[in-house]
């Protein structure tokens, strides 16, 4: 029998290795265009022969992608494709309007995203003033703000903290990019003249439920299924 192995020399081996690597690249590239969501890379490597060096391969993605109209980029530990972001403004007339968020809901997402987990009293004893279910219901229609879970406390608050949509549309990778306390006074969004034991949180948004908290229950996630499909109905009738 001929050993059709030896027939074949080192070049035509090395052109194999070559084509099979650009398949596994345009198998990545096709998934993460497909995908509504940002991927992880054990998300990718289901879907993947074993083989697969998925970490090398989306950093040569990312490589080749870098001066290109969209860009690989990574948002906590996921992989997902975006438009440049000198070339935004190509898409901003075809942009839904989004909806404006009063000073009140800015100033209780920037709450959540610096001290979560965090409650509604918390937030309202954090802003001196109360907070509306109104304002929370407007930053969870806008998928920026979770559910998180319940506070082992009397009353079994809710806790909020941000999610992945957020980081996103922010263009965070991670919570911690968030600017921090010298990065808001040179912006001037703080009083220079801060007392000096002032301090701010090193935010944290984990999946893990921190010990004081306990997963949702089934009439919390009935009601925020129900907030979804009123959200889904708001933008078929702005259609």
């Amino acid at each position: 029998m001929t050993d059709t192995s030896s027939m074949i020399g080192n070049d035509d081996f090395t052109a194999l290795s070559a084509e099979a690597h650009m398949q596994l690249v345009r198998m990545v590239e096709a998934l993460l265009f497909a995908s509504n969501q940002p991927l992880s890379i054990d998300d990718i490597r289901l879907r993947l022969p074993d083989s697969a060096d998925v970490k090398a391969i989306l950093v040569q993605i990312r490589h080749d992608y870098k001066d290109r109209g969209v860009n690989l980029i990574t948002v906590d530990s996921k992989w997902l494709f975006r438009t440049a972001p000198d070339l935004s403004f190509l898409l901003q007339g075809e942009a839904v309007q989004p909806r404006k968020l009063s000073r009140a809901a800015l100033e209780t997402l920037a709450i959540i995203a610096y001290h979560q987990p965090v409650t509604r009293a918390e937030i309202e004893a954090i802003r001196g003033v109360g907070t509306s279910k109104g304002t929370l219901d407007v930053l969870l229609q806008t998928e920026w703000v979770r559910l998180r879970g319940r506070r082992r406390s009397p009353g079994r608050p809710v806790t909020y903290g941000t999610s992945e949509h957020f980081l996103v549309h922010f263009g965070l990778e991670t919570i911690q990019d968030l600017p921090g306390l010298e990065e808001l006074r040179g912006a001037g969004m703080l009083d220079s003249a801060l007392p000096p034991a002032f301090s701010m949180p090193i935010p944290s948004d984990d999946e893990e439920l921190m010990p004081d908290e306990e997963p949702l229950d089934d009439e919390d996630l009935v009601e925020r299924a129900l907030l979804d499909e009123l959200e889904e109905e708001t933008h078929q009738e702005s259609d």
